[in-house]
């Protein structure tokens, strides 16, 4: 089961980006979240160290994790090349589709059933679109 943090994470970082950002092509991540608005992954493709403190500082204070450093601020996105958050290491959901082979939960005959991604689904209903557009 996902915690309460990961929940918030999910959703935040489907919501808060830069106005300028709405219509840049969607990257889908595993869960089905678009990773091109994401604060970590704007970040690290505009190498802004202001956004990368910015987004540290909140998600310190929103997620509970005073762990969480400028440094960690860094990910391309779970499924493209180059670096990943902390937290992909540990997503219980990627890791599920990588021993499966899939390269998103859209390839899983249980994408609406899964108790696993299911508990994204809740918070971000647009995440399940996002990988149902994949078939």
């Amino acid at each position: 089961m996902i915690n309460w943090r990961l929940q918030y994470f999910l959703y935040y970082c489907s919501h808060n980006y830069p106005q300028n950002i709405k219509d840049m092509e969607k990257i889908i991540a595993t869960c089905g979240l678009d990773c091109a608005t994401c604060d970590a992954r704007i970040a690290t493709i505009a190498n802004d160290d202001v956004l990368r403190e910015q987004t540290a500082e909140k998600w310190r204070v929103q997620f509970g994790a005073p762990g969480i450093t400028t440094d960690m601020i860094n990910c391309t996105g779970c499924r493209e090349p180059g670096v990943k958050f902390h937290h992909c290491s540990e997503c219980e959901i990627r890791k599920c589709a990588i021993n499966k082979g899939y390269k998103t939960c859209a390839e899983c005959d249980q994408l609406e059933t899964c108790s696993i991604v299911g508990n994204v689904f809740k918070f971000m209903p647009e995440a399940l679109s996002n990988l149902k557009s994949l078939q």
